[in-house]
């Protein structure tokens, strides 16, 4: 089913720790894909308001494997509060999803 995958989303502010945190999730099987995209963000963060570039990650993912991908994003992470939000996959193409779960887990 649809739901049982997700995409996780993270930023990192470096291209070469964005590669690293992907390179770990796949490489461990917590992630089948992991996109990386350039990115400016502007956001407030202890009382003042910043804009800088960062590196967008969507890890293509199985749902069951959320905790597991936040733990080694917060292990790996040089951000004091790194973003990781999980969306849900309402609906995919079956072969695509079918591919996310041969290669998690």
């Amino acid at each position: 089913m649809s739901d049982d995958y997700c995409v996780i989303l993270t930023a990192a502010g470096s291209q070469e720790e964005a590669g690293r945190l992907a390179e770990l999730l796949v490489s461990r099987r917590l992630a089948a894909c992991v996109q990386i995209a350039s990115i400016s963000s502007v956001y407030r963060w202890k009382g003042e308001v910043t804009k800088e570039p960062e590196f967008l990650l969507l890890i293509k993912t199985a749902a069951h494997l959320y905790s597991a991908v936040e733990a080694v994003i917060l292990e790996n992470h040089s951000y004091e509060v790194p973003e990781i939000i999980q969306l849900p996959v309402m609906q995919g193409l079956d072969r695509y999803l079918s591919w996310i779960g041969e290669n998690t887990g």
